[in-house]
């Protein structure tokens, strides 16, 4: 993900990283290169004259925008709810951590690290589970590679974890470290946690469906180029500079909702999950008094 700081007018003409016209420059050029040559042939295609009129295309690009709005509310909705998962993991990670600080007899920090290090591991995981990654080098890591290599032949490793997380609360109920109330509230914590997988596995697992995709794809396209016909006539050899600026509006949008459709990627606008995983980690190991590795501390708040 992308984020700059408010850049200066003329320059935010210029830039290309981040920007989805290096996917569609190719599709403009040809549109370009159609344009002129109905430009040059005024219009005509084997001597036939082809007569369109303006103005049904400025009613119906007033229409396409106004679909093209809802199509990009949706696409922005998913991005916005997967945001809003992984902040509530964020959160509910930190409670997690107190709760087992708060719990547990000082003497078993080795206890307190083993249940943090489950807490990360599952946020790395769960971000390798949605971008179709393996996981087992961030689990070694992180819990061992015991732990890792126990997991590798799961294909929904995040709630793998969740049981060992189960596990970890019921050894410590049976030990009699902690009564029924605290085992109750790390269990509504864990099933929080599975709840945020479960929302993050439906945004990536349902997409829009791809009949209303193809519709608006094919409206788009069959608009831009009967555009040069329409305006041949009024507007010369201007029109196709015209053609391909409308063009580049309504296919740019198209592209962007595209890649906003699936949060969880590793574009130049989805959601910087790596960052997202880093940050999780230095907040765990600073809650429970452990020193946070160089790379993560230098990495900072760099969105990837």
């Amino acid at each position: 993900m992308i984020i700059r700081k408010k850049e200066n007018w003329l320059r935010m003409l210029f830039i290309w990283r981040g920007s989805v016209l290096p996917q569609i420059l190719f599709r403009l050029m040809l549109l370009l290169l159609i344009s002129v040559v109905i430009v040059y042939c005024r219009g005509s295609v084997f001597n036939y004259k082809i007569q369109l009129n303006p103005g049904p295309f400025t009613l119906f690009g007033i229409a396409l925008a106004i679909f093209f709005g809802f199509r990009n509310n949706v696409s922005y909705d998913r991005f916005w709810e997967g945001r809003k998962i992984w902040g509530s993991l964020l959160n509910t990670t930190r409670s997690l951590t107190r709760q087992a600080q708060t719990v547990t007899a000082e003497k078993d920090n080795k206890g307190v690290n083993e249940f943090v290090n489950l807490l990360i591991s599952f946020t790395y995981a769960l971000k390798h589970q949605l971008r179709h990654t393996d996981a087992t080098a961030d689990i070694a890591r992180i819990s061992g590679t015991s732990l890792a290599d126990k997991l590798k032949p799961a294909i929904y490793k995040p709630a793998m974890l969740l049981t060992e997380m189960g596990a970890w609360v019921r050894r410590r109920r049976l030990n009699g470290e902690l009564d029924s109330i605290l085992a109750t509230s790390f269990d509504q914590n864990l099933n929080e946690m599975s709840n945020i997988v479960g929302g993050c596995e439906r945004i990536a697992s349902t997409p829009i469906p791809y009949t209303y995709k193809v519709l608006l794809h094919r409206t788009v396209y069959i608009y831009c180029f009967l555009l040069p016909f329409g305006f041949v006539d009024s507007l010369g050899w201007m029109m196709p500079v015209i053609v391909v600026f409308i063009a580049y509006t309504f296919v740019a949008l198209e592209a962007v909702a595209d890649e906003l459709e699936d949060p969880f990627g590793e574009e130049p606008n989805d959601l910087a999950l790596n960052t997202l995983c880093a940050m999780i980690e230095t907040t765990l190991l600073e809650m429970s008094d452990r020193e946070v590795p160089a790379p993560l501390a230098a990495k900072g708040y760099i969105l990837d």
